[in-house]
């Protein structure tokens, strides 16, 4: 399974603690409040807001915070800006990785994720050194519990997606991110609920991990993803099921 599908896996899989909670909320509100500047507060009319408030109600966040949020960018409440940054690095193994991170603070935010890569055996890259290994495509997950693959590739494909593909009890649609918006549409009127969707950086290809090296990767991955300013991160690393069976 690639990285950009294998890592949400793992992530879907990974149990939320009570002392990350405040690191959730913080990150679920930023993108809120980055959802509301840019698209505006009605998440009738601005599909970025209603999936970033849906994920807040997810992590079982309180509604006034999403209300405040929301409320942030629109500019209702004032507030320090939160910045949209995307820093590119390489993972041992000469992975690549594009980090997304939402912030009020540019400097404490470089520097921290800077330390956090070079200790754990990465190396921050320049610009655009990782981003053409990626192309921008709207991907939208669906459980297999939720709709079997017939009726969820009937929808996707009606919609104008590019291709649906099911691994390990997901079904992931891909489409250009000029047709997101009809596909993930068509989801809600067809019924059927989506674990996620967005537009997002997908490798054109991969690299194979062996045992040696996935559970560096996998450390690294996990742990830019619990940084606080860390909104996504997107890597284009493959690990087999053999050698995922032995690093647990």
């Amino acid at each position: 399974m690639s990285g950009h599908s294998h890592w949400s896996t793992i992530k879907r899989k990974k149990a939320a603690t009570d002392a990350k909670r405040g690191a959730v909320f913080s990150k679920a509100a930023k993108a809120i409040t980055v959802a509301a500047r840019q698209g505006g507060g009605d998440p009738t009319m601005n599909l970025a807001l209603r999936y970033a408030i849906d994920k807040a109600r997810e992590v079982n966040m309180p509604r006034d915070n999403i209300q405040r949020a929301v409320k942030k960018g629109t500019g209702e409440l004032g507030g320090q800006q939160i910045e949209h940054l995307v820093y590119e690095a390489y993972a041992p193994g000469g992975v690549a990785i594009m980090i997304e991170c939402l912030t009020d603070n540019r400097q404490r935010t470089a520097s921290e994720i800077r330390n956090l890569i070079e200790k754990n055996g990465g190396t921050l890259a320049a610009m655009n050194a990782v981003a053409h290994m990626f192309q921008r495509k709207g991907v939208i997950t669906v459980s297999a519990e939720t709709a079997d693959e017939d009726r969820v590739m009937e929808v996707a494909l009606d919609a104008g997606a590019d291709d649906v593909v099911t691994d390990q009890g997901v079904h992931e649609v891909t489409c250009s991110p000029e047709k997101f918006e009809d596909v993930a549409t068509a989801f809600e009127t067809a019924g059927i609920k989506t674990d996620s969707a967005k537009v997002e950086p997908v490798p054109h290809t991969t690299i194979p991990l062996d045992v040696g090296t996935a559970p560096k990767v996998l450390r690294l991955m996990t742990l830019l993803d619990e940084h606080e300013d860390v909104n996504e991160v997107y890597a284009n690393f493959d690990i087999s099921d053999e050698v995922m069976a032995q690093v647990g």
